[in-house]
């Protein structure tokens, strides 16, 4: 179960990231403008795509989480990863996804960026979850590369969400986020799936004292 849980997790993963980069780069106008919700908005053209695309992610995240269940920490921050993707693709944000403090947003703006945002934050903690858990070398490099890269990264994000608000540099580095957090997956997914079985061994006994 936990190699099919992780297969189908970088399958799922790979196929959603996939279908909203599409539905992000075929509209015409530049595919770094603007926020990568935007995509999802009603009236694009690949609204629905996009965030069909999301909700699969979302579902891959949560095969991931499954896959890591003997991490507690881990499996659960993915789970509530997954649920939060899910919400933000299931709930669109309105045209441009506006943002407080800079643009009056609606409440389904506020509901679909904080899906996003603690979404991210705690797809972070889970990176860290691993990382201080070691549990073999692979997964622990990949979750140290994970949480170097995005914690600058979604640092930088939020101050400029709440100092700058829209900007070339925030769309730039939301975009960065997402790449770092979609290869994190991925290759987790795919290292569990290619590890052998983990067997236990029988503690040893102790022998009685004559």
């Amino acid at each position: 179960m936990t190699r099919l849980a992780a297969i189908a997790g970088a399958l799922a993963v790979t196929v959603g990231a996939v279908v909203m980069l599409v539905a992000l780069v075929a509209p015409p106008g530049s595919w770094w403008d603007g926020y990568v919700s935007e995509a999802g908005t009603a009236g694009q053209p690949y609204a629905m795509p996009y965030r069909t695309g999301l909700v699969v992610l979302a579902a891959g995240v949560a095969f991931v989480g499954w896959a890591l269940r003997d991490l507690r920490l881990v499996g659960g921050s993915l789970l509530v990863s997954a649920v939060l993707a899910a919400t933000s693709g299931l709930v669109a944000c309105s045209d441009t996804c506006p943002l407080p403090p800079y643009e009056p947003a609606t409440a389904a703006d506020i509901v679909h960026a904080t899906a996003s945002v603690i979404g991210m934050i705690v797809l972070a903690v889970a990176m860290a979850a691993v990382w201080f858990a070691n549990p073999r070398p692979a997964l622990t490099r990949l979750a140290a590369a994970g949480v170097v890269l995005i914690v600058p990264v979604g640092a930088a994000l939020g101050l400029t969400m709440l100092f700058i608000g829209r900007s070339d540099f925030g769309a730039f580095v939301e975009r960065l986020a997402l790449v770092i957090a979609v290869c994190w997956l991925v290759g987790t997914a795919v290292v569990v799936a290619l590890s052998p079985a983990c067997q236990r061994t029988p503690r040893p006994t102790r022998r009685r004292r004559r």
